[in-house]
């Protein structure tokens, strides 16, 4: 489903620097994997590189056979709206929308259809455990509600690869693991595959499996 072969990124200037190479990286549909390393190694960047929001020095990045790193800007738009799902540490929930617009808001960039659409937010929201707080505005939840109001938002248009980017970062360790749990199971109802960026042990562990990212790529991680 997604095939990375070769990813090389650098960034120049005064100092520059290599930030990985020859990341490979193979991941079928239905299929979660956790990324870790350190802080400021490049898990961001790799999600961005996969996205097709960031561009690499060399290598390629395939999504469903299709190489996104020959497409122009507004291709890479549109795939991005089809088919990725993005959930965020900061959340990146709008707070002057309601929970339903903000869950809702992939829908209305593909111009779906209104009816059919809040019966989907209606839906995915109940799935969350969020079915009765669709009205409710950002700042009436708590930091655990607002990130499965985000995990809904990146499913609901029924995603083929969904990205994580430290998602429990900003929580407790209760909320963490709620989410957590709930991020693994909806990609896994979706039939999406998924991509968790994390320094956490605790939240890789969720994962199918475990690979580390280092400036020479990913490698499995060391036994405990």
């Amino acid at each position: 489903m997604l095939a990375v072969r070769g990813l090389t990124k650098s960034y120049a200037g005064p100092r520059p620097r290599t930030v990985f190479s020859d990341v490979d990286l193979e991941l079928a549909a239905g299929e979660y994997v956790a990324v870790m390393g350190e802080s400021g190694i490049g898990k961001s960047t790799l999600l961005n590189l996969i996205a097709g929001l960031d561009s690499a020095d060399r290598g390629s990045i395939a999504l469903d056979g299709t190489e996104l790193t020959t497409m122009n800007d507004d291709a890479l738009t549109v795939l991005r709206r089809h088919r990725l799902g993005f959930v965020f540490q900061a959340f990146h929930i709008l707070p002057y929308l309601s929970v339903a617009q903000n869950v809702g808001l992939p829908l209305s960039l593909l111009g779906g259809d209104g009816g059919e659409s809040s019966r989907r937010v209606a839906a995915m929201l109940s799935e969350v455990g969020l079915g009765e707080r669709g009205a409710s505005m950002p700042r009436e939840l708590s930091g655990g509600e607002l990130q499965r109001v985000a995990i809904a938002r990146a499913l609901i248009h029924g995603p083929s690869l969904v990205l994580a980017d430290e998602p429990t970062g900003n929580l407790d360790p209760e909320s963490a693991g709620q989410v957590l749990r709930l991020l693994r199971e909806r990609i896994k109802a979706n039939g999406a595959a998924g991509i968790l960026a994390t320094h956490s042990r605790v939240a890789a562990e969720t994962a199918d499996r475990i690979l580390v990212l280092t400036q020479a790529g990913l490698r499995k991680p060391a036994p405990v």
